[in-house]
């Protein structure tokens, strides 16, 4: 299953680069290269700093929703469970509007040196802010209430999409526009520095959640029996929502409100692979990587020169195996 998912990544990330409004053809890239020619301008342009940064900005985000959607799921143990539920996605949204609406009364000298990153800083804070606040909630003598997580998450996505809502209702047009775009997710604006301020983020947390695996199969069998096993309980759901809040806030800053991706990739390799989390977490890793690419790949040449926002693509390609999901559980469909 493994290998299948690299080849298909490889495969998704030609495609990607391959394709385009402007033109430009990696076939015949390689094949001037390989001749030893020089790329044009406009070839090189297009190729290093368009397509290579959205491509790899794709890969990471995917790789980072997937696998936080699988460490909410082990850790709540519910299928059901996404990032979302804690409100991490909710706070780093409030930020980064908070920063799109707000920016502009920012004093020019701040203003000129937090430039692009302003709105990614605002939304990895934002969700930061939001987990530790959940944290505090959910925490008492040094354990942590996996239950008042779950509803002090929701609570908390509540009251930022209140605030959310009243900075939308102050923004002028051309921020509502913003907004828009960006709420409903998108990868047009990958840039080199934007990757170079949220991937590392990125990066940590897809590599620490490997290391959880062996205490998010023990708490399948409940906090009570894992704690029997010898099984660091505690440290391992500290971990767990570290792990998601560094990912999410991080995705969510620099590509927007993506669904969906988090919840079904987990329990599609479920049905393939099975619940070990030894297995899944990697996998998930990849799957999310090519699924999200491949819905980029859809959603910038379906309506070329124009593209679509990335989330309209999940949510078509997601909302119907979320319902083919709760079906299941009420026992109609035999998935």
């Amino acid at each position: 299953m493994t290998l299948v998912l690299v080849a298909a990544v490889l495969t998704v990330s030609l495609l990607s680069l391959g394709a385009g409004a402007s033109g430009v053809s990696l076939v015949d890239t390689l094949a001037a290269l390989s001749r030893g020619e020089a790329l044009e301008p406009s070839e090189s342009l297009v190729l290093f700093q368009i397509r290579l940064p959205r491509l790899v900005m794709g890969l990471l985000v995917g790789a980072a929703l997937a696998v936080s959607g699988a460490v909410m799921q082990g850790l709540f143990r519910n299928p059901l469970a996404d990032p979302g539920l804690v409100g991490v996605s909710a706070g780093a949204g409030l930020g980064a509007i908070t920063a799109i609406v707000l920016g502009g009364a920012l004093p020019p000298a701040l203003a000129a040196v937090a430039g692009v990153h302003l709105v990614p800083l605002a939304a990895f804070v934002g969700g930061l802010t939001a987990t530790l606040v959940l944290y505090a909630i959910a925490s008492r003598h040094g354990r942590t209430s996996v239950a008042t997580m779950l509803l002090g998450g929701i609570a908390l996505a509540a009251l930022t999409g209140a605030a959310s809502g009243l900075l939308i209702y102050l923004a002028d047009d051309s921020q509502l526009r913003t907004l828009t775009f960006w709420s409903m997710g998108s990868l047009a604006g990958a840039s080199w520095p934007q990757l170079i301020a949220a991937g590392p983020l990125m990066m940590a947390a897809l590599v620490a959640a490997p290391f959880l695996a062996r205490g998010l199969n023990g708490l399948a069998l409940g906090e009570a029996a894992a704690f029997h096993m010898g099984l660091p309980v505690e440290r391992t759901k500290r971990m767990a929502v570290l792990t998601v809040a560094a990912s999410i806030g991080a995705a969510v800053a620099i590509s927007g409100g993506i669904g969906f991706v988090g919840l079904v990739v987990p329990h599609l390799l479920r049905l393939a692979t099975g619940p070990d989390h030894r297995r899944l977490l990697p996998n998930a890793a990849l799957l999310g990587a090519v699924l999200l690419v491949l819905a980029d790949l859809i959603s910038r040449t379906i309506v070329a020169p124009s593209e679509l926002p990335i989330g309209i693509i999940t949510a078509i390609a997601g909302g119907p195996v979320f319902i083919a999901i709760l079906l299941r559980q009420r026992g109609v469909l035999d998935l």
